[in-house]
């Protein structure tokens, strides 16, 4: 149900009509609130209508920085001529994607069983009772190129449910039929046992395969030339990613890093960045990155802070000036000044449009260009940057995008390095500036609990990483991921502790599965960055709300919706990622971490039964499933648990942080527990000793293996886990650091 049910239009001061989408939050259905097309949100009311007037129903999906809903809703949604068309043969339903994935996720597996292909607008003809019968993405008005458009496909879908009904209700069983089969293979239930004897992860050559084979299946389709996976448009994947770094630590191997190295290199310097405002558009609508699709989510922010964060950490660098520390302190800073709530939350996206044109924000002529810089700058801007008088892209317009890196280009003009960054910075701040006097893009400003999970995870990630003193803003990183979490367990929850999906002035909406796992990851990385036991504790919380509402008995896995949710014809249950991790594959990696850090194993029982869920539904090493390949890489190991006991702000202790974040370590958990002296009491505390005794009490609870660790010699004091073993507590840095190498 939506948050708001209008009945009946409501007119404006001036008498303009409004549809009954007029108090609805979603910014995307905003957008419609003028169309002539009399929208209903989807709730009860549109199709109990339906059914009294018996009519199909129109359902559009699609999100308010799609670029192909704003052109489909100018061409047909706008125009009179197809709303009085519309109006007439059906009830017309329209859905923000982002509200409700649900209903997304099982429309669109609807249109790609019926059509061989997806995407948004998506547009559903189906019947009062949810059955869907016709599936198309983007329609044009008027037909052309052998294509439908709405002026005909409407009259005739009008003639077939009049007069050829039976035919239509038969296909909908059918592909309602299909959808149902098409949520997993495995006919007969999974007993507890068998969950519990489920081994995805032993130290075998069978696992060891997946990945061997799951490496391959990227492979296959990875581009050496330009980075990236496939051919154009190409989005930027940072599961893969993510994967590919583990796996090529695994293995010692030069192939998957160097995958990884050429594709954020690659996007680093394409026209998919924002040379000049920072941060990533959606995906390159070719495949050397150069021509962006120009809306930017906050998803892919995230994501790829993380990519960018663990490559630096892989690379062994310890200069925050380095390419992909700077990449990901550059992303991080559009988030904070562009998408970042007076709240602490963060925003959902910005358009690719602005003043009804894709890009004209982005785009730059060179004599705008000149108009900002001197002609030295210029004659620079020229070189580097591919500029040219008569356009890199369309009409005289240019897309920012370098030609090389600033290290290969400062070679290239026999300069220092240094020297060149800060003379391109200069006329970074230049162009922003004039570029901040144009129209900017439509900003959604609705609040995802599951991406800013995402947000928080990347920020914390950061915070962590970047050590060094010139990293001057780490504690910013930490602060934001703080505020933000902060908020969302403040606003995003229900008196029950259940939480909600999105904020807009005032929550709404039930969480789905991706808001309890992206959250929970979040939570972890923002623990293990600052180690407040109250955020570990929230993230235990919450995963087990998440499997008291969302696990499978049967079958295992995760469904997308909760037990008590909406009835629709399909309970979703989805284990491919998509342009973000799928909410199985990142509850699994979730589950496994949470099993080390508590020492609960039948958290890991259920990672195992969500890899074997998978395996079921898809094949765990098909490709799409990244995100669980990285998971089952920490599950399979060496992964190790490390319990730091002291003070976090103390010198030994800041070398020993510094010694295991230094390093990259995906297969590592990290505790803090407040130090206590070996006669059980309170540790030095400088005056703080009920807030240490309370914090080391609830890491006891959390943790119960944690009761007997103390600080050995007054000193911060490392204890180390590794395949079920334990080595002796250490004090050294370097000892510490020593058995972190042997146990990788």
């Amino acid at each position: 149900m939506t948050d708001h049910a209008l009945s009946g239009q409501e007119k404006t001061g001036d008498g303009s009509p409004k549809n009954h989408l007029f108090r609805e939050l979603s910014p995307y259905l905003q957008q419609h609130v003028y169309n002539p097309v009399d929208w209903y949100p989807w709730d009860e009311e549109a199709f109990r209508k339906a059914k009294a007037e018996d009519k199909p129903v129109f359902l559009s999906i699609g999100y308010s920085t799609c670029h192909w809903c704003h052109v489909m809703a100018r061409e047909s949604f706008e125009d009179r001529a197809v709303a009085d068309l519309m109006n007439d043969a059906f009830v017309c339903i329209k859905v923000d994607r982002e509200e409700r994935p649900d209903i997304d996720q099982m429309y669109m597996t609807a249109a790609q069983g019926m059509t061989g292909r997806g995407g948004w607008p998506l547009t559903i003809i189906m019947t009062w009772d949810r059955k869907p019968f016709f599936a198309a993405t983007y329609i044009p008005k008027s037909g052309r190129y052998g294509q439908a458009g709405m002026m005909e496909l409407i009259p005739k879908v009008k003639e077939l449910w009049k007069n050829n009904r039976e035919e239509l209700l038969d296909s909908a069983a059918k592909i309602v039929d299909h959808l149902r089969q098409s949520q997993g293979s495995r006919d007969s239930a999974i007993s507890d046992s068998e969950i519990a004897s489920i081994n995805i992860a032993p130290s075998s050559e069978v696992s060891a395969a997946i990945l061997d084979q799951g490496f391959m299946n990227l492979s296959a389709v990875y581009d050496p030339a330009a980075g990236g996976f496939g051919t154009a448009p190409k989005f930027p994947t940072p599961h893969n990613l993510l994967f590919l770094l583990r796996y090529g630590r695994r293995k010692l191997r030069k192939e998957p890093l160097q995958m990884v190295e050429t594709t954020l290199q690659a996007m680093r310097r394409g026209g998919i960045y924002d040379q000049v405002g920072f941060g990533f558009h959606r995906y390159s609508t070719d495949r050397e990155w150069s021509v962006p699709h120009f809306e930017k989510m906050l998803y892919d922010q995230a994501l790829l802070v993380m990519a960018y964060v663990e490559a630096y950490q892989a690379g062994g660098s310890r200069d925050c000036s380095h390419d992909y520390a700077r990449t990901a302190r550059e992303v991080l800073e559009y988030v904070r000044r562009d998408l970042t709530s007076p709240e602490g939350g963060f925003y959902s996206a910005e358009d690719a449009d602005s003043e009804g044109e894709e890009g004209k924000f982005y785009l730059w002529t060179a004599e705008e260009m000149r108009r900002c810089l001197d002609e030295v700058e210029m004659r620079l801007v020229i070189r580097l940057f591919d500029i040219y008088e008569s356009g890199n892209f369309e009409r005289g317009k240019n897309i920012l995008r370098l030609r090389s890196s600033p290290k290969d280009a400062a070679a290239v003009l026999k300069t220092d390095e240094k020297e060149l960054q800060s003379r391109l910075e200069t006329i970074r701040q230049k162009l922003f500036a004039a570029r901040e006097k144009r129209v900017r893009p439509l900003r959604d400003d609705k609040i995802l609990t599951d991406w800013n999970g995402l947000m928080i995870a990347a920020y914390a990630k950061a915070a962590q990483a970047f050590q060094e003193p010139d990293c001057s803003n780490r504690s910013d990183y930490a602060s934001a991921a703080k505020r933000a979490a902060d908020f969302l367990l403040e606003k995003m929850r229900t008196s029950e502790g259940r939480l909600l999906h999105r904020y807009r002035g005032v929550p709404g909406i039930e969480a789905k599965l991706d808001d309890y796992a992206f959250l929970v990851w979040g939570l972890i990385e923002l623990y293990e960055a600052i180690f407040d036991p109250k955020y570990l504790k929230a993230a235990i919380e919450l995963n087990q709300m998440m499997l008291q509402h969302f696990w499978d008995e049967r079958r295992g896995g995760l469904f997308l919706t909760p037990d008590d949710g909406e009835a629709l014809i399909i309970r979703p249950k989805v284990f491919y990622d998509g342009a973000v991790p799928s909410g199985n594959s990142v509850a699994a990696y979730n589950l496994l971490r949470l099993s080390r850090l508590t020492g609960d194993s039948t958290l890991e029982d259920r990672a195992n039964a969500v890899a074997l869920a998978s395996r079921s539904a898809a094949g765990v090493a098909a490709p799409g499933n990244a995100m669980l390949l990285a998971a089952l890489d920490y599950a399979i190991g060496p992964s190790y648990e490390i319990v730091l006991v002291g003070r976090p702000e103390e010198e030994g202790m800041q070398k020993m942080l510094q010694g295991i974040r230094m390093r990259f370590l995906p297969g590592a958990v990290v505790m803090m527990l407040p130090a206590k002296d070996v006669e059980g009491k309170e540790g030095d505390d400088g005056g703080n000793g009920e807030e240490v005794q309370t914090d080391r009490n609830e890491i006891e609870r959390i943790a119960k293996f944690t009761k007997n660790m103390v600080q050995l010699q007054g000193r911060a004091t490392a204890y180390i886990c590794s395949g079920n073993s334990c080595r002796p507590p250490v004090t050294e840095v370097e000892k510490m650091v020593d058995l972190l190498e042997k146990t990788t």
